[in-house]
């Protein structure tokens, strides 16, 4: 009898130190090692993109279950905010129809790529934008008549091109890509996309 209530204890001790858990800290850093080591340097893919910077570290504490307070909300997009560049010239418009082939473009970044080339936007992963185009991705709103609805003055203009620059100055760990601030997209790459959202003649508006 004796022998069975040692055995059971000993049973019991190693279910109590099965259950509890590690640690947030190491199971992130163990993670964090073994996704790396999974990865390797090919082309434009390089390990550098693995690496958060402090926005994306941030973002990644509040996530899940653990919701994003509003005054933190609010530091990240007035940190934001502060990085947007606006083009020297004043214009905010180019192209939009080299913006619509851009935003059907989902080159760029990856190791197959040529890095002599420009990266394209790839828009219609994430968001409709024409009424014509039957396949598009959901995870973004809709944007098909987005000046129609908003307006095409130079503060509807002036947002289109803060949104794409960054994302984050209007909605803090927004999952959109920060196609100006990281320099995904060139100037003329970005004047194109927000034309093709402002222009009354792109399809986007009508």
């Amino acid at each position: 009898m004796k022998t069975k209530i040692i055995a059971l204890s000993a049973i019991a001790a190693a279910v109590s130190a099965c259950a509890t858990a590690p640690s947030d800290a190491p199971v992130a850093k163990n993670s964090l090692a073994v996704m790396k080591a999974s990865f390797t340097a090919k082309g434009q893919a390089k390990l550098d993109r693995l690496d958060q910077d402090s926005l994306q570290r941030l973002c990644s504490i509040y996530s899940g279950d653990n919701e994003l307070p509003k005054d933190v909300a609010a530091r990240i997009e007035k940190e934001q905010l502060a990085t947007i560049k606006f083009p020297a010239d004043g214009k905010l418009l180019g192209d939009w129809k080299s913006g619509e082939k851009i935003a059907q473009s989902g080159r760029g970044g990856q190791f197959s790529d040529d890095p002599t080339k420009p990266s394209g936007a790839n828009c219609y992963a994430c968001h409709q934008l024409s009424k014509a185009e039957l396949s598009y991705g959901t995870i973004g709103p809709s944007l098909y008549n987005f000046a129609k609805v908003r307006g095409y003055g130079p503060d509807v203009q002036k947002y289109a091109w803060t949104k794409v620059y960054n994302s984050h100055a209007f909605a803090a760990c927004s999952t959109m890509p920060r196609f100006g601030h990281q320099g995904i997209l060139t100037e003329g790459q970005m004047k194109d996309i927000v034309a093709l959202l402002m222009d009354p003649n792109s399809p986007v508006n009508k």
